[in-house]
């Protein structure tokens, strides 16, 4: 007879509101039946309404920067949950973001891993912008700065005085020198990566002021050393980081047979060692060969380097995993030092060589003696044929990752692959004239669980510098205008290497190559 409670609530609250709600004429009618239905159920569901903020938060975490903007939109309380919940911020580091410093981090005030990137043709912050950015992360555990050149000594110093629990500094293309440099290494103990990259501030020659210890090289885990001109200034924080265990060394000019073998005398802990364009000869090997825990080893183009160093090496360090040289067709480094790795690495389970001329005598012993050897690349050598490649389907029983690029072999070294290496699961095959298309399509067909990637296009030059270098890829996202309200403030998303990364061919898909296949048969269709 008469109506449920819900109802008469429900039709009571809609003639309350009814006149306040505007129709257009050319508005659908809809029965009272649904629109009744509607609000109860609009009423019961909005359980994010009654979800904690520490929740909603982690929600908020598991998104892209993208949803994440969407997301503040939404309401001011998921905006504030937001920007508390964010701890990754990336700013566009010009002069003009100083005056919007304390809006941004009051509402990003939980940041702890901070870039502040600036365009070379413009003005970045100076110390006073920083000074007041420290003051307001003081716990900040991660900076990055690229091309801030009007950071000086004195903005560096008032920054690691706020910052004492950084862990993680990486600067490139920045003007502050020794001082600034030494501030951060004396106030901040917790320090544990350190990477420098093009530091225009130190100076070189003689005058040089040394950089460290510090207190932080206690707790420093890795260095990364680019493109300085006086590399060798950090040579007593290498020395007195006694708990070091990577030491990455990119174009820095001096004479680091020098120093080797005193870091190798107080370091003990290093277990990778990366070595670009330096000046090192088989004294430096000799030195490195002292450091028994050595797993990852990259010589690239280091030509003075010879098969009695890299011997030296592989002789005391038994435990080498990964392998990399880039020989830079010096043809110093051949059999002779593969062979002596071949016999006391067995541990052995990458090997990348560059510009390096093996032959089936040491590819064959080292198949055999290292049975844990799963990725294989060889790149630009001249000797690399189909006997060689026979020899590693038939010897490399574990290898599961083959990558060969610039090298004389043809279909006939394809086939080999075709009954060979019973793990191998990616093939990736470049710049190797005597393979056709048929070959590769062959080799598919008789091995259909077998990943074959033929690029026979004259794309960019794989080095080992691809393979190595990976500029700090330390994931923050940027935060675009919208979000802090600030027009060109915030940046954009660094656009990552168009070229050819080695650890891609060993392991990933070719962006590039995918791109062109995907051009190719589109073309293909269009015309038919």
């Amino acid at each position: 007879m008469g109506q449920s409670v819900s109802s008469a609530k429900l039709t009571s609250r809609r003639d309350c509101n009814h006149s306040q709600r505007s129709y257009s004429k050319s508005a659908v009618l809809i029965s009272p039946m649904k629109t009744e239905e509607a609000e109860v159920i609009d009423e019961l569901s909005d359980f994010i309404s009654d979800l904690p903020d520490e929740c909603l938060a982690c929600v908020f975490q598991s998104l892209t920067p993208a949803d994440r903007k969407r997301c503040s939109l939404v309401c001011r309380r998921w905006l504030r949950i937001e920007g508390q919940s964010r701890h990754r911020l990336s700013l566009n580091a010009q002069s003009d973001l100083h005056p919007l410093i304390p809006s941004i981090f009051s509402r990003f005030d939980a940041v702890t891993k901070l870039a502040l990137k600036c365009d070379r043709r413009s003005v970045g912050i100076g110390d006073e912008a920083l000074a007041s950015i420290s003051e307001r992360c003081r716990n900040l555990t991660r900076l990055k700065l690229r091309a801030c050149r009007d950071l000086t000594d004195a903005g560096m110093l008032a920054f690691a005085k706020n910052c004492r629990g950084l862990k993680k500094l990486s600067c490139g293309s920045c003007t502050f020198g020794a001082k600034g440099m030494n501030a951060v290494l004396d106030n901040c103990p917790a320090l544990e990566e350190l990477s420098v990259k093009r530091l225009r501030g130190i100076i070189d020659g003689a005058a040089a002021e040394p950089i460290g210890p510090g207190l932080a090289a206690a707790s420093l885990k890795t260095i990364c050393l680019k493109e300085l001109y006086n590399g060798q200034c950090f040579g007593p924080l290498i020395i007195g980081a006694r708990n070091l265990r990577s030491l990455k060394l990119f174009r820095c000019s001096g004479d680091w047979d020098k120093l080797f073998p005193l870091i190798m005398d107080q370091v003990t802990s290093i277990i990778e060692i990366h070595m670009e364009r330096i000046q090192v000869s088989d004294v430096g090997l000799e030195a490195i060969s002292n450091s028994l825990n050595l797993e990852i080893l990259h010589l690239v183009k280091t030509p003075v380097c010879t098969n009695a160093g890299l011997g030296a090496v592989a002789e005391k360090c038994k435990l080498l995993r990964k392998l990399h040289i880039d020989g830079w067709k010096a043809n110093r480094i051949g059999d002779h030092g593969l062979i002596a790795v071949a016999k006391s690495c067995s541990n052995l389970q990458e090997l990348v060589l560059i510009g390096v001329n093996p032959t089936k005598l040491s590819l064959e012993m080292l198949a055999s003696n290292c049975q844990n050897l799963e990725r294989l690349a060889l790149c630009g050598s001249d000797t690399v044929g189909d006997a060689e490649i026979c020899c590693i389907a038939l010897k490399c029983i574990a290898l599961k990752k083959l990558c060969i690029k610039s090298c004389p072999i043809s279909d006939h070294g394809m086939e080999a692959l075709a009954s060979g290496c019973p793990n191998l699961v990616k093939v990736k095959v470049k710049k190797c004239r005597g393979v056709t298309p048929e070959g590769a399509d062959w080799l598919r067909a008789n091995r259909g669980s077998l990943s074959v990637n033929l690029d026979m296009g004259e794309y960019l030059d794989v080095t080992a510098n691809d393979g190595v270098i990976q500029d700090n890829g330390d994931g923050i996202p940027p935060v675009v205008a919208g979000q802090i309200g600030a027009p060109g403030i915030a940046s954009s998303s660094t656009a990552r290497s168009t070229s050819f990364k080695l650890s891609g061919l060993l392991g990933g898909r070719s962006f590039m190559a995918c791109t062109l296949r995907r051009l190719a048969s589109s073309n293909g269709s269009s015309r038919s």
